[in-house]
């Protein structure tokens, strides 16, 4: 498993990739999938339960 560090400079690696070599728009796309993807595995770990959340407010 990787700890958070790794995922951040892998992410972080991912989007500079993206930017250098597909621009401005393939930067955007790759931002807004990984903020999906880390929402879809959050819920799925059991780290983001958004029913506390609203019950909260």
């Amino acid at each position: 498993m990787m700890n958070t560090a790794t995922t951040g400079l892998a992410a972080g690696m991912a989007l500079g990739f993206a930017g250098y070599f597909g621009g401005f728009w393939a930067f955007l796309l790759v931002l807004v999938l990984g903020a999906a993807g880390l929402l879809v595995g959050l819920g799925v770990q059991g780290d983001l339960d958004r029913w506390t959340r609203k019950q909260r407010r």
